[in-house]
């Protein structure tokens, strides 16, 4: 509706690492070579069936600095429009656009627990300006 704010989409699947489902933004890994505005771009596609026109950068995140120096480049989406689905075989995902509103009251009920989501949604509630064209 007008006037109500921008919507994300969360993904919800499950997680065998933690028994259970998360709710999470769209994710994957880089392939060899791959830079990550090109990852992103194509994870969104495959996971969401969704492209972006513009994908913002936000920032790059230690996920776990205590044992690991994995990075993650996470991204805005802007200008969604419907793209084609690809899951892989084991990837069972449900995919719901909701207002961004929802997403940040779920962050701080604990209904979102995943780091980098948790990050991305209240990056992008920050950041409102960021959500104009």
């Amino acid at each position: 509706a007008e006037g109500t704010g921008p919507d994300v989409i969360l993904l919800r699947q499950y997680r065998h690492a933690v028994g259970g489902t998360l709710w999470e933004a769209p994710a994957g890994k880089l392939d060899e070579g791959e830079p990550p505005d090109v990852c992103a771009a194509r994870e969104l596609e495959e996971e969401a069936g969704v492209s972006a026109s513009r994908l913002i950068p936000l920032t790059t995140l230690l996920t776990t600095p205590g044992f690991s120096d994995e990075r993650i480049h996470l991204f805005l989406a802007v200008g969604l429009e419907e793209g084609r689905q690809a899951l892989e075989e084991h990837e069972i995902i449900e995919c719901r656009r909701m207002p961004l509103a929802t997403a940040v009251d779920m962050v701080l009920a604990g209904d979102i627990v995943d780091g980098k989501t948790v990050c991305l949604v209240m990056m992008a509630a920050a950041l409102p300006g960021l959500w104009d064209g």
